[in-house]
């Protein structure tokens, strides 16, 4: 942990954090709303914050005390953001959802947690909970963000649930008294840095959701960090937030973007509305799932496909004329990850000739088409950040070539959740970059996800990650045998994350230490490397490797259907629907030849992991069925949900 690396002048807690660029910073924009008329309105620190004061001085009328849980089933938008500011000023703790998740997970974490008081997004999650209220015995009041149908409000009102509009609190608000409002602020200093900000229930992958408590120094240690990875943020830069905010990625840069004295403009995760958003608030910084930017990649492909010949040629080569000349790039300015050690002088060597040879050709490209397809992102990017899961080499490699900082973030729930970034000044590929300052972390190796001893690995070696310090947990709520499963005596928290570290101690991950297969002849398989290679291909949406105790492996796959039409469209294939088209010959074996091509021993893969048999699925996979809201595979329930398939790839 390098302590000199902090910025230690934020304060203590997450309100005197706010409340402290208040104070500094009182005109800059922090929220950018879209209206109806579909023009971005701005909300600045001041407003945003008297908006605060006057909602945590209403909640407190209703009896929202220190300590207490409240339930936040919305997803991401201007109120929500007042919300938690106005509960986390009076030493309450929020317990966050999204609104794609089901009645029955919202039901089991509101009585989990013990929520007498329950945010919504809008009458549609209030119905959720009401199907089954006798799940939810503790819960008396539902406020809520969008008005209301009066039949829901009956309904709730008969089964003993009072129902409030949020906008009736924000207009009483108003008349909050110079007592109330001081009493807010002495109630701000009261809260501790250890005291709990938020339950975060995780996505339930192997079993029921768990919940993450997180402290006020949990969060202020990650702003203290945010300086030695955000180089490039300014004071009144704007962030694009697309991603559901309750999901602790988000949420941890909802308050580093306060402590760097960003702002926010709000858009939603759908290509065609996030670029048309990007070019009018034009901002300089967003945080992505991988997901999100190859399909916008993925877009623009088929955009291409549909242009002359000569607009096709242009546009492959020179992208690959800035693939290749952002990897000599790499080498020349010493941006190349070292997982055996040489010395630098060496890349220098090997790269500045191409290098040099490439550039007035990069220079042409940048005038013809790269700052072009920026343009497209609003044009005044200086990074995104990827983080949830594993950016395609592929998707890096494009946007790099054509000049748009794609960087790449890791870490999880339980440590708040960044455990590194790319550095935004000198970001390197292959990696997801420098470890937090506030972290301490080593490798170490493992059988099963267990750590066989405690002695850290060299660079370059292979283990299971193991990470300590201010962002780790306070623990799992009313669940201390999880606790010390995760935690060890020491205070290392298991990731369950394969990685290692490179020279120039930078962590890459290589695979899930849980996930991994293996075979009847014993080899250990790590899926999500070949998934990774296997989803470059343009026409396969998504990918899930299994073969656990068989004798070889087997794939589900999602093709992506707007690009298996347009090859349908292009190769005269005959077909009576989509289904009907996934079971030509002509589709079957353009699949086996995308999965052998990205999945061999040229490839670097061996034997034991080239895919024997595949099976092609109809439709893409749900948020809350077959993935979580990080994107993650939820591989039991895909096993059993496809059953059928999976039964047939093994016979």
């Amino acid at each position: 942990m390098d302590e000199s690396k902090l910025d230690r002048t934020l304060g203590s807690t997450l309100p005197i954090l706010f409340r402290e660029k208040v104070k500094k910073i009182p005109h800059h924009t922090l929220q950018a709303v879209k209206n109806k008329s579909g023009v971005f309105v701005h909300y600045s620190y001041s407003q945003v914050y008297q908006h605060v004061v006057e909602m945590a001085s209403m909640l407190k009328k209703m009896g929202i005390k220190r300590g207490e849980t409240v339930g936040m089933m919305s997803d991401n938008r201007r109120e929500w953001f007042i919300v938690d500011f106005a509960l986390l000023s009076l030493g309450a703790i929020d317990v966050p959802r999204g609104c794609d998740s089901m009645g029955v997970e919202m039901r089991f974490i509101l009585s989990f947690a013990e929520c007498r008081v329950c945010f919504f997004e809008n009458g549609k999650q209030l119905e959720k909970i009401l199907e089954k209220i006798e799940e939810v015995p503790l819960l008396r009041l539902a406020i809520l963000f969008d008005f209301p149908e009066e039949k829901i409000v009956k309904k709730a009102k008969e089964l003993g649930i009072e129902v409030v509009n949020y906008h009736f609190l924000e207009s009483e608000g108003v008349s909050i008294s110079k007592d109330e409002w001081e009493e807010i602020e002495a109630g701000m200093d009261e809260i501790r840095p250890e005291d709990v900000a938020t339950i975060i229930f995780t996505s339930g992958t192997t079993g029921l959701p768990k919940g993450v408590q997180l402290t006020h120094d949990n969060y202020i240690a990650q702003c203290e960090s945010a300086n030695a990875v955000l180089g490039l943020m300014q004071s009144g830069d704007l962030w694009l937030t697309v991603l559901p905010i309750w999901h602790s990625f988000e949420r941890a840069f909802c308050y580093m973007v306060v402590a760097k004295e960003g702002g926010f403009a709000y858009s939603k995760p759908i290509a065609s509305v996030m670029l048309q958003d990007m070019t009018l608030v034009q901002p300089q910084w967003m945080n992505v799932v991988p997901r999100l930017f190859e399909a916008v990649a993925q877009g623009l492909f088929r955009e291409v496909k549909k242009q002359s010949w000569l607009d096709q040629l242009l546009f492959r080569n020179f992208v690959t004329i800035g693939k290749i000349y952002y990897k000599m790039k790499e080498r020349v300015l010493g941006l190349r990850c070292r997982y055996r050690w040489y010395p630098r002088v060496f890349d220098i060597i090997w790269g500045v000739l191409p290098f040099a040879l490439l550039w007035p050709l990069h220079v042409l490209g940048e005038l013809v088409l790269y700052k072009k397809i920026r343009a497209r992102f609003g044009g005044n990017f200086r990074a995104v950040i990827s983080g949830g899961g594993a950016l395609q080499p592929a998707t890096e490699a494009f946007y790099h070539a054509i000049g748009f900082n794609l960087l790449e973030g890791y870490g999880m729930t339980e440590t708040a959740p960044v455990i590194s970034v790319r550095n935004s000044k000198k970001p390197r590929s292959n990696n997801v970059g420098w470890v937090f300052p506030s972290f301490d972390v080593k490798i170490v190796r493992e059988e099963d996800g267990v750590p066989v001893d405690g002695e850290p690995l060299k660079p370059g070696k292979r283990g299971l990650i193991l990470v300590r310090g201010r962002q780790v947990m306070k623990g799992y709520y009313k669940r201390d045998d999880l606790t010390q499963k995760i935690i060890d005596s020491e205070g290392w928290l298991n990731t369950g994350d394969l990685g290692m570290i490179s020279y120039d101690d930078e962590l890459k991950i290589v695979g899930r230490a849980k996930d991994t297969i293996v075979l009847l002849g014993g080899e250990n398989i790590e899926p999500a490397v070949i998934e990774s290679a296997i989803n470059e291909s343009p026409y396969i949406e998504r990918s899930v490797v299994v073969g656990q105790d068989k004798r070889y492996l087997g794939a589900l796959l999602v093709p992506d259907q707007q690009n298996v039409l347009a090859f349908a469209e292009e190769n005269n294939i005959l077909y009576d629907n989509y289904d009907a088209l996934l079971e030509t010959n002509e589709v079957q074996n353009l699949f086996r030849s995308e999965i052998d091509l990205r999945v061999s021993a040229k490839a670097g893969f061996r034997t034991c992991e080239r895919i024997f048999k595949f099976r092609l699925l109809r439709r893409s996979f749900e948020i809350g069925k077959e993935i979580n809201a990080k994107q993650e595979l939820l591989r039991h329930k895909i096993v059993k949900m496809y059953e059928k398939d999976f039964n047939a790839l093994f016979k």
